[in-house]
């Protein structure tokens, strides 16, 4: 088997347009939830989220091909050009027949369709449908876009399984160069739903937090009068590549993928296994992968919604499978800060994991003022403020609607 590095990383969130800004919005503990911009909101229960701020894709694209994407394509478009700029990569130091694309998102193109559909039915006369609704609509047009942009002519396709998708989508693709069938893969996912049907459907759920009077505090994993979830979007975009390639070119690699996990509940569609089976399982699997214990890992970057059954069921399952080694290891959710980006979740929080790797530090679980009594507070949840540790190994877990599981870890490279 191959060994798997990072060599670009690029990013597009509610707390920054750029992997560094990113890093340092989550590293000073920095709120990207506020009321929402881009409908009016005010007839919904909640009326905030954690939207993308000063994003003009014509940074990173021309206006011709920005109007024939949707705008989870242009985030998407923009976080892969950062990450093609960081790894240098170029047609010089490529095979494009062995680069490949394998992205993902949880719901797409939901801006346009909702947009179409509403003029459709507001409309009079003929009806009239934009004649890019379904490739700007449609999931596996970013893998597309970014193949035709980059020239890579390898495996091109992409991954849907909610909330897990992007962390799926990097776990595929390290298969898929490990076993030599690509010399590196751009993977990642992107996601663009703050809209009105998602407000509305994740309202109809009671799966959103409503602190609409707090927003920037509203996202409280851990804590016991979190209420669930802030809508986030953006997107992030990570360079697999083989060792030996990266290597050759003369890279620089922030890390090594050593192990990953897919599970499935097989329980509920929207709930977790109340004693985090899936989890457990999950976890257990990415360390078998990577030959190591559990005390090896330094850092685990939580799922952690915010959500009042999902942390607890997590925080059992890292408890599950990490023994007493979970009192020696910092874990903390970054969605207290960029609210949660469905589909595209993974991959900032991979990155997130990466960068607590290169610049030894944790990020924090922000927001947190009230200790739930279901969750153990000897553990070391980083509340509040960043710290500053030695991280070797760092594991992100990432669980979907539908009872998916995907777990990554990643570890500093060493020759």
């Amino acid at each position: 088997m191959k060994r798997v590095v990072v060599t670009g990383l690029g990013a597009i969130t509610p707390i920054g347009n750029s992997v560094e800004s990113y890093w340092s919005g989550l590293i000073n503990g920095k709120s990207g939830a506020a009321p929402i911009t881009r409908f009016d909101a005010s007839q919904f229960k909640t009326q905030f989220a954690c939207e993308v701020k000063g994003f003009d894709p014509l940074d990173f694209m021309d206006r011709k091909e920005a109007r024939k994407q949707d705008l989870f394509a242009q985030f998407a478009m923009a976080s892969v050009k950062q990450a093609f700029e960081d790894s240098n990569l170029n047609n010089d130091t490529f095979d494009p027949n062995m680069g490949g694309v394998i992205w993902g998102s949880g719901i797409g193109g939901l801006t346009t369709l909702e947009k179409e559909i509403s003029d459709f039915a507001t409309g009079e006369g003929t009806p009239r449908f934009n004649p890019f609704l379904i490739p700007k609509m449609i999931i596996d047009i970013v893998p597309g876009h970014i193949s035709i942009k980059y020239g890579l002519k390898g495996v091109n396709y992409s991954v849907v399984s909610a909330c897990a998708t992007s962390t799926h989508a990097l776990g595929v693709a390290f298969d898929y160069i490990r076993l030599g069938k690509a010399s590196f893969i751009v993977t990642g996912g992107s996601e663009a739903a703050v809209t009105t049907t998602a407000i509305g459907g994740f309202n109809a759920l009671r799966a959103l937090s409503t602190r609409n009077d707090s927003p920037e505090t509203a996202s409280r994993p851990f804590d016991q009068t979190r209420d669930g979830f802030v809508l986030g979007e953006g997107s992030g975009a990570i360079i697999l590549e083989d060792l030996e390639h990266a290597r050759k070119r003369g890279a620089k690699i922030y890390a090594e993928l050593v192990g990953t996990g897919m599970t499935a509940d097989a329980y509920h569609m929207t709930a977790p296994h109340p004693e985090g089976e899936g989890a457990t399982r999950v976890m257990q699997m990415a360390l078998k992968e990577a030959g190591m214990t559990p005390d090896a890992i330094d850092y685990v970057n939580v799922h952690g919604t915010s959500t009042p059954l999902g942390d607890v069921a997590e925080i059992k399952a890292i408890q599950n499978v990490f023994g007493a080694a979970a009192n020696q290891c910092n874990i903390s959710s970054t969605k207290s800060m960029t609210g949660h980006l469905l589909g595209a979740a993974g991959a900032i929080e991979s990155i997130a994991s990466i960068l607590a790797i290169k610049h030894q530090a944790i990020p924090p679980t922000i927001n947190h003022t009230t200790f739930d009594p279901a969750i153990d507070n000897q553990l070391n949840l980083t509340l509040n403020k960043a710290e500053e540790r030695t991280v070797n190994a760092a594991l992100s877990n990432t669980f979907g609607f539908g009872g998916h599981n995907s777990s990554l870890i990643f570890k500093k490279f060493e020759e």
